[in-house]
């Protein structure tokens, strides 16, 4: 279930981006990214946890500087 909701919290944030609607892409971005980061520890997959937490960094790097 946390996978799904991840995802459409992501597209929606695509969807934001494209719309330009700044900060609020970044906000679903993140959101997005916790839920996907949480279901790498769930599923224990490193692959998820390594990627989704490098893209979180970033992600709040970007929202701090904004």
């Amino acid at each position: 279930m946390i996978k799904w909701v991840a995802s459409i919290i992501q597209i929606m944030g695509y969807t934001a981006t494209a719309f330009g609607w700044t900060p609020w892409n970044i906000y679903l971005f993140v959101a997005g990214l916790i839920g996907w980061f949480a279901v790498g520890i769930m599923w224990n997959d490193r692959a998820l946890i390594l990627i989704h937490l490098v893209a979180l960094g970033a992600m709040l790097v970007g929202l701090a500087s904004s």
